[in-house]
Order: structure tokens, then sequence, then C-alpha cells
């Protein structure tokens, strides 16, 4: 049985990920012991570690990689982006045009729950472009104005949500259900504000956190998706399509302060410069596989041409 594992460390900006292969050609079930004794005294410090050069994976095979850490698979739930499951708890990655860049973000950061890990599959490789880009949340928030931290932490993140006008995910598909009863009792669960529109229409709000701790090592994270969901981060056909046949509190999705006062360009501007400054991206190698602690490292996609297929699986 092959256990052995050499590292290396890729290193760009503020960003650092561990980088885990076998010695020799191995499976990741041959090296299983090995991979988590690595992730239990190294992931806390990196925030994410890539194991590349195992033997590839089938999406069965990369759920089950997932589970063996002991916590449980979550499904995507109030998404906000669209997504197709693939196997059991492993879904697609966003599902936006190629073309299009989405930026760096902690997976579910726009709500009050989150998932704890998350991972990625590299089933196939894009033709050119296609990274998954991470940045560390520490760096982040340690690189952010002190006033603009301040802010966010006295005023929060307001997020408000418009389903059921056709320019994006429809209601039904974000909540699960076609059950009007079962979207309100969801909401009511987790302080989501709700109101029913029109024949089929929806809108939700929800004030949220800029920054949390992270749950072992107690270090502060930037952790909020304001920049993301926020109208100005469109690309700017895409927004000017969509002003054109909705006003502003219409749109599908935008950012406020807790209060519901707009968020200031300069202070949008500040945090996208920010996430640049500290991102590090690497191409993807067919049978890659990313862990992440969603707290400590933010992640994005570059576009890309030709055919990819990177799957996801997230646990509590």
């Amino acid at each position: 049985m092959q256990e052995a594992l050499s590292t290396e460390v890729l290193e760009q900006r503020a960003t650092r990920l561990l980088v885990a292969s076998p010695v020799g050609r191995a499976s990741m079930d041959d090296s299983l012991p090995a991979i988590h004794a690595l992730v239990s005294r190294s992931l806390d410090a990196y925030g994410g570690i890539l194991l590349r050069g195992f033997d590839k994976l089938a999406p069965a095979g990369f759920n089950a990689l997932a589970a063996s850490f002991g916590r449980q698979l979550l499904r995507y739930e109030f998404a906000s982006t669209p997504r197709t499951k693939i196997e059991a708890a492993v879904y697609s990655s966003t599902e936006y045009p190629a073309h299009q860049w989405i930026d760096q973000h902690n997976e579910q950061s726009y709500t009050r729950e989150w998932p704890r890990y998350i991972w990625f599959f590299c089933d196939r490789s894009a033709k050119e472009g296609g990274a998954t880009p991470v940045a560390d949340s520490r760096e982040v928030y340690r690189r952010l104005s002190p006033d603009i931290r301040e802010r966010f932490a006295r005023k929060q993140v307001r997020y408000v949500r418009n389903y059921g006008n056709g320019l994006d995910v429809p209601w039904q598909q974000v909540f699960g259900t076609e059950a009007r009863d079962a979207v309100e009792a969801f909401c009511r669960q987790r302080s989501i504000q709700y109101e029913w529109r029109g024949d089929d229409g929806l809108r939700t709000w929800q004030v949220c956190q800029s920054e949390t701790a992270h749950p072992l090592t107690q270090e502060t994270v930037w952790f909020n998706q304001a920049h993301l969901f926020h109208v100005s981060g469109l690309p700017p056909a895409v927004r000017d399509a969509l002003l054109a046949v909705v006003d502003e509190d219409e749109l599908p999705r935008n950012a406020y302060y807790g209060d519901g006062s707009p968020i200031e360009a300069d202070v949008l501007d500040e945090i996208r410069a920010v996430y640049q400054e500290s991102m590090l991206s690497f191409p993807w190698r067919e049978g890659d596989v990313m862990m992440l602690d969603n707290v400590l490292m933010s992640h994005g996609r570059a576009p890309f041409t030709g055919e990819r297929r990177v799957l996801v699986a997230m646990s509590g």
C-alpha cells in the first residue's frame, strides 16, 4: 500500500496553497490515511490543500473522498447560482457562461449558515483558462482599510433577492420545492424575510455578517459577498441589459448595508482590489482535487475556452 506523500507550497501574492502528491503511482484510497493526517495538521495553517498526481477519481469516488472525513455532506440549499446534481452530494460548479469571471467568495457567506469545507474535483480541464483562484480570507481582512472593516462590522450586509421574473434562478430551484409553505418555513427558520409578489414572484432579504472568526483558530476573516451580489459586480453589458427591463430594486440580487443604505462605489472597488492583490491562481490538471477550509479561503472562477468540468462537494 502506497501512503507516502510529497508536498510543496504554491505561493502567490498573499496566499499559500499546500500541494500533496503520491510518491510513485497511487490511488486516493491507497493514500487516504496519509491524506487525512496531512489535512489534520496542515489545513488550518494553509486554508487549502491540492491533491495532485493520484489516479483519477470518478464522481462517486470524489463523493466518497469528501465523505471519508466524517462530516455530513451537504445539499446545495438556498442556491445563488445554477448548478446540477451529479452524484449523491456532488454538484457541478456554477454554470455561468464560460466568458464570465466569477469573483472571489466564500461559499454561501451570503447566509448565516455555510459549509465548513468545500472540495473541487477537476474531471475535465479547460482548453485555456478556467482556473479556480483562491485567496486567504485572513489576509483579505488584514489588507482592507480599518474604516471599511469597522463600517461593515457595525452595519453588516443586507442581501436582497427577487425571483420569478425569468432573469435568474427561479425560487422553485433555489428552495428545492414547489410549495410556498415550505419556502416560508425555510425562511422563518433562518431569519430570512420574504414577500410574495404577483402571480409567481418572491422577494427575500436577510442581514448577515461581514466578518467572522474561524471556529478553531479564532482568526478574524472577511466573510461576505457584498461585492459579488452588488449590481456593480455584474459585467457592464449584463447590468445595462437588466436595468433596461427592471428597476434597481427589482434586480435578481443586490447588496446594501444592513440598514438598507447603499454601499459606496469606492468601498466596493477597494474590496475587489484587495481580493485581486491577495489571489493565487493555478491551472487545473485533470484529476486534481482541492480541499478548502471555506472560512479561511475564498474561491472564484476564471473565464475559459473549451470544455471544462469541475465538480463540487461541501460538508458541515
